[in-house]
């Protein structure tokens, strides 16, 4: 998969409105191929300070080494569970540990923050009720993707040392709202993930003013030290590629043991198409990989 792998006769997602980005999104859904086979999957509720959200708990065959947190991606506005369910249980198998999904109100209808104490809610949820989770003490693991990746780690920063969280997985992570670094010109147009889609998200997560604020571009944050651990992986093909080996070498310089990886001839959203592409599923198969020494380590 090499930078020929464009949207060619496939509409932005910010062509029209939110529902037309959800629907894209979930259409693409049964090309993805078949989901491996996990130990169960059920669907729970999780209380939050906005009410109660779903999600979706998927256990491995073996006794589950850890918890992993997976926090869906979309930009803020799309995704659902069904649209990353194949991709959540390939992770289980890889990291031999549950996978919690949960299903966080998405913008416009509902904005920054209210997604993000969602997330927040959802790790807390995590982290007081691992045993009845399946996950005995195993520890709690911190992973999202794209914008979900955004909120994990904001949402770890904001939480201090109240959730201990082994390892943050942050796949090519939404850190900053600045539209003109070199992976933005050089990948902003013709690809999965466009400028222009990027900028509508943030329009749509927050009021413009705001992007700038440290809890929607924590590239911004004055201090990141004190997170958990990191891996970062970024695909080359991708917008998002420099702020998120930006953020990688921030959190590094703030004392963060961090494993920083550009996944080569990939573009962004490579992990929903194990399946198809075996340099995505090797990028998965090696977080899964990361996930699971994290947890033998504790």
């Amino acid at each position: 998969m090499t930078a020929s792998f464009a949207a060619a006769g496939r509409p932005n997602l910010s062509d029209g409105s939110p529902a037309d980005a959800r629907a894209l999104v979930a259409s693409g859904r049964a090309a993805l191929g078949p989901a491996p086979e996990v130990g169960s999957i059920r669907d729970i509720d999780i209380p939050t300070r906005g009410g109660s959200i779903g999600a979706r708990l998927i256990t491995p065959t073996s006794p589950s080494a850890g918890l992993v947190v997976y926090v869906h991606g979309g930009g803020w506005l799309a995704g659902t569970l069904d649209d990353y369910e194949i991709c959540a249980r390939r992770l289980a198998v890889t990291s031999g540990c549950s996978v919690l999904m949960p299903d966080y109100r998405l913008a416009p209808e509902n904005p920054f923050p209210n997604g993000l104490e969602d997330c927040e809610d959802a790790l807390r949820y995590a982290s007081r009720h691992r045993a009845e989770l399946g996950c005995g003490d195993g520890p709690v693991i911190a992973c999202g993707d794209s914008a979900g990746a955004n909120l994990v780690t904001v949402a770890l920063r904001r939480l201090g040392g109240e959730v201990a969280c082994a390892l943050q997985v942050l796949i090519y992570p939404v850190t900053d709202c600045d539209f003109g670094t070199r992976s933005y010109r050089e990948h902003g147009t013709g690809l999965p993930l466009t400028r222009q889609d990027m900028t509508w998200f943030f329009d749509h997560y927050a009021p413009r003013a705001e992007h700038p604020r440290d809890e929607i571009s924590p590239l911004r944050a004055p201090d990141l030290s004190g997170q958990p651990p990191a891996v970062v992986v970024t695909a080359q093909y991708d917008v998002l590629r420099d702020e998120g080996r930006a953020y990688a070498q921030r959190l590094s310089q703030a004392g963060v043991a961090v494993v920083y990886r550009e996944a080569a001839g990939l573009t962004h959203g490579f992990v929903r198409l194990h399946n198809l592409i075996a340099e995505a599923d090797a990028e998965l198969v090696a977080i899964g990989a990361a996930i699971a020494t994290a947890c033998a380590a504790n």
